[in-house]
């Protein structure tokens, strides 16, 4: 038979040979609850003329449970079954029952999951929290489990809505969401590696760092922070649902590596790295994390700096086209004189105001060393007199690069450019006009950014280095270098072309949909008198 697979803790719930359906449950984040007097029901199917001995119905419950009866096709695999007591509220165990062959039949089965406690008696007893189930017949191939493998390592991808308190605050105040995925694969230990992250650590690029723990099911966190300013306060977390399928959130991108390890003066293979931290502020350079078999993890990442086109080392580079986005405190919208156009070719930008802002967006830090400005086509009084550029790994906290007074332009379109004293690598830019030579408005043609250019990179240089410690095991040396993200077709294989990669982005629902289709329709014509 087909493995009846069905996996509560993603969203939308993992499928496969099963329809589901209930009376007195609810959904949770990362599992279903039934409650008291409550049953969850299972439509799978049974191919005709296969013969099944023996099945496993594996369930992975979530606390301490109440009692629970389940039947298949109305005879009892278990009734009023009291699941042994979890080791903590929170703790996940996997519970085994024997189907007898002679309880499947072939075509439409039913699978039911009954809370039989009679009611709740208010410490978590009365509910039954399941996370997933599998039915699948003795001497099975395994494809039930390595599905729910495949979906603990897609579950390594998590997105948490964040509330900080500062320290002496009494109320706490919504942050930036926290986008998280540690995946390792292809290791020594490659069950080790699902296990699910326990602590959580990392310092941003401006110096500021986070703590955190998280729950045992991983419905949240609760922990602290520093700020680049040196404030502090509390940070906690609830789970909002899991990244998408190819771990882009939010302009947010997983970063690939392959990894060694040191061993006895030898680096060896360690098999892969799939790493995203994105807390919504300036790119993470050190992590440092704790999984639940007491593994521990910690590197320093050497930080990716966009670069322009290809040019010899030390060449200035024009890397305007690696703006992503760009905000004016105000734009002429009515005549499309907007702040887009600054770093396109669409006509010039004109603001309402003598002291406007405007800010670029990269994708990733760029070391700006030079920057040009030019003036639009008439009025000369709207150019810009009195400036100042300004650079942010965060958005909120800026550094002061440059500043002119006093600025004049000869003439309409009139480029200048200006050399910076300082070159770091920033992910924002700000221009802050406080003056110009007497309008009401101020205006732009374009605005133009150039980096240094980019020395290379020495080979054999590593991207992370850090180290690995297992449980009750000695630390070794751990070392990645950055590769290209894979490309994935609908099955999870390789694949080079976009069709394949357009349906990746839609593989999960579209199979869901279409299997619950299938079997709804065979269902149908079983039932149908």
């Amino acid at each position: 038979m087909d493995p009846v697979f069905v996996d509560f803790a993603t969203r939308p719930a993992k499928l496969s040979n099963a329809v589901v359906r209930q009376h007195r449950c609810a959904v949770a984040p990362t599992y279903v609850v039934v409650a008291s007097g409550g049953h969850l029901t299972v439509d799978f199917m049974v191919p005709d003329g296969e013969e099944i001995a023996e099945a496993e119905l594996r369930m992975s419950v979530l606390g301490v449970a109440a009692p629970l009866t389940a039947e298949v096709n109305g005879e009892p695999v278990a009734k009023s079954f009291l699941l042994p007591g979890a080791e903590g509220p929170d703790t996940v165990r996997e519970y085994v029952l024997t189907v007898p062959g002679t309880a499947l039949r072939p075509g439409a089965n039913v699978l039911a999951i009954h809370n039989a406690a009679d009611d709740g008696d208010g410490d978590g007893h009365g509910v039954i929290r399941l996370r997933a189930l599998t039915v699948e017949s003795v001497g099975h191939d395994g494809r039930a489990r390595r599905a729910a493998g495949r979906g603990a390592g897609e579950r390594s991808g998590w997105v948490f809505a964040t509330e900080r308190r500062r320290l002496g605050a009494s109320a706490w105040q919504p942050g930036a969401d926290l986008r998280l995925q540690l995946d390792r694969s292809e290791t020594r230990d490659a069950a080790g590696e699902r296990e699910p992250v326990t602590r959580l650590a990392w310092r941003g690029a401006t110096g500021a760092e986070s703590s955190v723990g998280f729950r045992t099911d991983l419905s949240g966190f609760h922990g602290h922070f520093r700020d680049a300013d040196g404030s502090l306060g509390e940070l906690r977390g609830t789970l909002t649902g899991p990244l998408p399928h190819d771990g882009r959130a939010a302009g947010a991108v997983a970063q690939h590596f392959t990894t060694e390890e040191e061993h006895d003066g030898v680096w060896s293979p360690a098999g892969l790295l799939r790493l995203l931290l994105d807390d919504g502020g300036a790119p993470v350079d050190r992590v440092t994390w704790s999984d639940r078999a007491g593994a521990a993890t910690s590197l320093s990442l050497l930080l990716p700096v966009i670069a322009g086109r290809p040019a010899a080392p030390g060449e200035r580079r024009d890397v305007t086209e690696l703006v992503s986005q760009v905000w004016a405190s105000d734009e002429f919208t009515d005549f499309g004189e907007v702040a887009e156009n600054l770093v396109k070719s669409g006509g010039k930008w004109l603001a309402h105001e003598q002291d406007p802002e405007l800010s670029f967006t990269f994708d990733l830090p760029v070391a700006v060393s030079a920057y040009s400005l030019t003036s639009a086509n008439d009025v000369p009084e709207r150019d810009p007199a009195v400036w100042a550029l300004e650079g942010s790994s965060d958005g909120r906290s800026w550094t002061l690069l440059d500043s002119r007074a006093g600025e004049v332009f000869q003439g309409r379109y009139q480029c200048k450019e200006f050399t910076l004293a300082r070159s770091e690598a920033y992910r924002y830019y700000r221009l802050r006009i406080t003056d110009n030579h007497g309008a009401d408005e101020t205006q732009l043609l374009d605005v133009r950014f150039f980096d240094g250019g980019a020395e290379a990179a020495a080979p054999g240089d590593s991207d992370f280095v850090g180290y690995r410690q297992g449980a009750d095991a000695q630390p070794v040396g751990y070392r990645g270098t950055r590769i290209p993200a894979p490309v994935s077709g609908a099955d999870g294989q390789e694949g080079d072309e976009t069709g394949e990669l357009l349906a990746v982005d839609f593989s999960d629902t579209a199979r869901n949909l279409q299997d619950a289709a299938r079997l709804l329709d065979q269902l149908t014509r079983y039932l149908r008198p």
